[in-house]
């Protein structure tokens, strides 16, 4: 799937930032995906979903094979993902952010 380049017609929440693009604005956008700031499609770093710091990219197992822009930003750090219960706190965590996911 890839990413369309968009002027938004409707205010939006960037799923990498979790900040709002505002109407006018050049976003990108991806069916079932959701929108993001042109400057977030740059990032080399993902967020993790639990924690919010850094996921770790350059230290991750799958580095190699991994498509930074093209993947979901639903990414898990390396210790959130060795903590007790991290499938818990990691559906907490994606419910909260996406609510709308709960239906």
């Amino acid at each position: 799937m890839s990413w369309r380049k968009i002027p938004m017609k409707f205010p939006g929440t960037c799923i990498v930032c979790n900040e709002k693009i505002p109407v006018n604005e050049i976003g990108l956008w991806a069916k079932g995906l959701g929108v993001k700031h042109e400057k977030c499609a740059q990032t080399n770093e993902l967020q993790c979903i639990v924690c919010g710091a850094s996921a770790g990219c350059a230290q991750c197992e799958f580095q190699e094979n991994c498509d930074i822009p093209n993947v979901s930003q639903l990414c898990i750090c390396k210790k959130c993902s060795e903590e007790k219960d991290t499938f818990g706190s990691y559906q907490k965590s994606v419910n909260k952010k996406f609510p709308i996911l709960n239906t």
